[in-house]
């Protein structure tokens, strides 16, 4: 579960900085006769380089607006269509709509991600991008997925708002394709309240964003920000000095809480081993998961909405499956106009997700928890 479950007095002590060394300028830029060496946003963007090892990160106001930024430096527009994934946050799709792009949504496989096959078919001379989100921890199959992309020349951008930390070989989600979106929401593995972030592996592309996110400014040091050169408009995007604090505290804070969430998801595992009516989704190859939630798939329908109900009446909850895939299912976005009739091309993916539980991992998982998953799948 998210980095809520860790906040602690070093948040309190990273936003004090800003008020005691910063003398409370919350604008991550100018202002330099009063802040001193109080950069917050700045700071949290080069230490996610750092630890995350990519060149280039730029912080946002939250994972949806990651991913418009990122559609933006790429110039999309009205003629463009974008490729995702039927299983995904409905922000996924918004900001390929407002963007201007035509959005086009693939079927999943037992990854629960993106089928590569589907999207194979799915590509026209339209299509500029791919948007890949590795829901609920678990990669997406890059192996296949980076092969389609380089053979249609189409820009590969990953949605790892749910798969920090995760790897495709030895690189970090987000690292793998050309753009890596991520969230730092509330239900997030690590949190800023809101916030996201963007990193690139092309300078160019990066600056384009960074512009972008900032009402077209280029920061140009030659100038006065109010006097700033600017090639294109843009929008705000800026995350603010206080998101970057409470960011730069619970970076530290992120290797203990995957660890843990590792340690235990295999707690739980080891105690369901022995049943025999679910199966676990596919890990693609080469890759390792991160363990913010365990999925289960079970043999039906009617199991995975008996598994919810049984939950429920021991004081917990499912995550996203079964209880919110209407908030994370294309097939059931019927007030999405762009997306009109897509239910009935969906039905490998509906049937997929039917049959699902998703059980959260908690960083403070109580003791009893897994004997509680225990009991609920054994009356299945």
């Amino acid at each position: 579960m998210p980095g809520f479950e860790v906040i602690d007095f070093k948040e309190e002590n990273s936003l004090r900085k800003i008020f005691k060394q910063g003398k409370g300028i919350l604008f991550r830029h100018g202002f330099e006769s009063l802040r001193g060496s109080s950069y917050q946003v700045q700071n949290f963007e080069k230490n996610f380089s750092k630890k995350f090892k990519t060149k280039y990160s730029l912080a946002v106001t939250s994972g949806t607006a990651a991913l418009r930024v990122a559609l933006a430096s790429l110039g999309i527009n009205s003629k463009d269509e974008i490729i995702t994934q039927s299983f995904t946050f409905v922000a996924t799709v918004e900001a390929i709509i407002e963007s201007g792009a035509k959005p086009i949504c693939t079927e999943i496989d037992d990854t629960l991600n993106m089928c590569p096959k589907d999207l194979a078919k799915k590509i026209s001379k339209k299509t500029k991008a791919v948007i890949v989100v590795h829901m609920l921890g678990v990669p997406s199959n890059l192996y296949e997925i980076k092969k389609i992309c380089k053979k249609y020349k189409l820009i590969l951008i990953e949605d790892t708002a749910w798969g920090i930390g995760a790897k495709y070989k030895k690189n970090f989600l987000g690292t793998v394709g050309d753009i890596g979106t991520f969230s730092f929401d509330f239900a997030k593995t690590i949190t800023t309240g809101e916030g996201g972030m963007i990193v690139f592996k092309n300078k160019k592309l990066y600056l384009n964003a960074k512009a972008w996110h900032d009402h077209g400014h280029e920061n140009n040091p030659k100038v006065p920000r109010w006097e700033d050169t600017r090639k294109s408009s843009g929008f705000n995007y800026r995350m603010s000095e206080l998101q970057g604090a409470v960011g730069l505290a619970q970076l530290k804070k992120f290797k203990k809480i995957f660890f843990k969430h590792k340690k235990n998801k295999n707690i739980i595992l080891n105690k369901i081993k022995s049943l025999d009516n679910f199966k676990l989704r596919t890990i693609p190859p080469y890759c390792t998961e991160a363990s913010e939630s365990l999925i289960l798939l079970m043999r039906s329908k009617k199991d995975a909405l008996k598994f919810r109900e049984l939950f429920l009446k021991e004081g917990y909850s499912t995550k996203i499956l079964p209880e919110a895939t209407s908030w994370h299912f294309a097939g059931e976005w019927e007030h999405i106009k762009e997306l009109k009739n897509i239910n009935k091309i969906l039905t490998k993916s509906k049937n997929i997700l039917s049959r699902c539980i998703s059980i959260p991992i908690f960083f403070k998982m109580e003791k009893k928890f897994p004997n509680i998953v225990y009991k609920v799948l054994k009356k299945i």
